[in-house]
């Protein structure tokens, strides 16, 4: 008999002060990770280019023309635990069967794509993760109110895939059955595009993707229906009171899955403010709600950031947004401590217009792209966070491997709102919008 869907909960705001961090351990299947994210664009080509020269990420993967997909294009881009993939639809002529056997998801429907893009711009598409079993995860979400797009597909190689509404155009891509063979070349029907061994790697250092925030209508409707169909649990919280400046403001909160490594903030705008909030105009230029931020984790923010300005602005990459006032750095040591980080590192936050953090736990440094595309919607994070060292569980031998980083360590940047929201503020006004 199938199981009867749970009531769900509804949750409550009550402000980063009276939230109580508690894990429920109540993931409704295991989630082991992100393994990685799908935007879909105008020209796959020239988007995976720009990325790659953006955040020092090397092609590894594809599936066009070359390899007999006639339906997409999609190129997959990595850099050590951080995999992007770009997709756009090919051009068809009329009549012709826009399923090719060759193509790896073969659910991708040509048209939904293009009306993708006309819709939003360039944008995610699906938030992958990992996860044991993708027909389990999937059956156990529709189960529990969770809006099925794709029901498990075999991709080959024993790798499933399935696919749940997350909110507005982004589904949460389940992904079960990838062995380290698999990996090489992404999913099966992607062929390597590696460059020779000799080829020295592009990187800038990014290790993986720590969160993906996402800009909604409803906050409170959004989190009931997530944590109903995965069981992930609220991880933090912040309210206009906590962040907003005098002009505008937003609500949030952090999802997490058991191991707190699928990390899921969802914003709401607020209202009443002298502006619109940020998180308003994101879902006016998104038409909808969707994916607003990634959050890629360095362990050397400075070099990360000095190799990514190196290729921004007219040399292909991306521009970060404005540096925070004189004020904040100069108050920056009384507010997150002297010991947060060495004297050289403080110097090097202000040279570089970085924001730092700090909770009872540890310290994030962070830096914002200005929006990657066209409209002022999906922009990049760049974060490293310092501390939290914490021992994992033992390995099925017993043997205990190296200390890792607790999730979520440092925070969100809650101190840092303020500052951050000014910038995206005196951004905006350049725009009208």
């Amino acid at each position: 008999m199938a199981e009867e869907p749970s009531a769900p909960k509804r949750h409550k705001l009550v402000g980063h002060k009276n939230f109580k961090r508690h894990n429920p351990m109540s993931d409704r299947f295991a989630m082991h990770g992100f393994h990685h994210v799908e935007f879909w664009c105008g020209d796959a080509t020239t988007a995976a280019s720009r990325f790659s020269v953006g955040l020092g990420m090397q092609l590894i993967a594809k599936s066009d023309l070359s390899t007999g997909n006639k339906s997409y294009a999609s190129y997959v881009l990595n850099s050590n635990d951080l995999t992007f993939v770009f997709s756009a639809a090919s051009y068809r002529p009329a009549g012709e069967d826009d399923a090719g056997s060759s193509a790896p998801f073969p659910a991708h429907d040509p048209s939904a794509m293009r009306a993708f893009v006309d819709k939003h711009g360039l944008g995610v598409r699906a938030v992958g993760v990992t996860v044991d079993d993708a027909k389990q995860a999937y059956e156990a979400s529709v189960a529990n109110g969770g809006r099925g797009v794709l029901p498990p597909t075999d991709l080959g190689g024993g790798v499933v895939i399935a696919e749940v509404s997350l909110y507005g155009d982004v589904v949460l891509r389940y992904v079960s059955g990838v062995d380290d063979d698999a990996k090489k070349t992404f999913l099966p029907k992607y062929a390597d595009a590696r460059p020779p061994s000799t080829a020295a790697p592009l990187t800038y250092g990014l290790r993986r993707l720590d969160h993906a925030v996402g800009n909604v209508h409803d906050l409170i409707e959004t989190v009931d229906y997530i944590t109903a169909f995965t069981g992930m649990h609220q991880f933090a919280e912040f309210t206009a009171e906590d962040v907003g400046t005098v002009d505008s403001g937003l609500n949030s909160m952090v999802l997490a899955n058991n191991n707190e490594f699928v990390l899921l903030p969802v914003n709401e705008p607020t209202f009443g403010t002298k502006r619109k909030s940020q998180i308003q105009t994101y879902l006016e230029q998104n038409d909808g709600p969707g994916l607003q931020h990634l959050a890629l984790k360095t362990d050397d923010v400075f070099a990360t950031v000095r190799a990514m300005r190196a290729h921004g602005g007219g040399r292909g990459g991306f521009e970060f947004q404005a540096p925070a006032s004189a004020e904040y750095y100069r108050d920056l040591k009384a507010r997150v401590g002297e010991d947060a980080l060495s004297a050289e590192q403080f110097a090097q936050v202000q040279e570089l217009g970085l924001l730092v953090d700090r909770d009872d736990q540890g310290v994030l440094v962070q830096i914002f792209t200005k929006p990657l595309g066209d409209r002022p919607t999906v922009f990049i994070e760049i974060i490293q966070r310092v501390g939290c060292a914490r021992a994992p569980e033992p390995e099925t031998d017993g043997a205990l491997p190296e200390r890792e980083q607790a999730a979520g360590c440092g925070g969100f940047g809650k101190g840092n709102f303020s500052e951050l929201f000014k910038s995206i503020e005196r951004y905006e006004r350049t725009l009208e919008v």
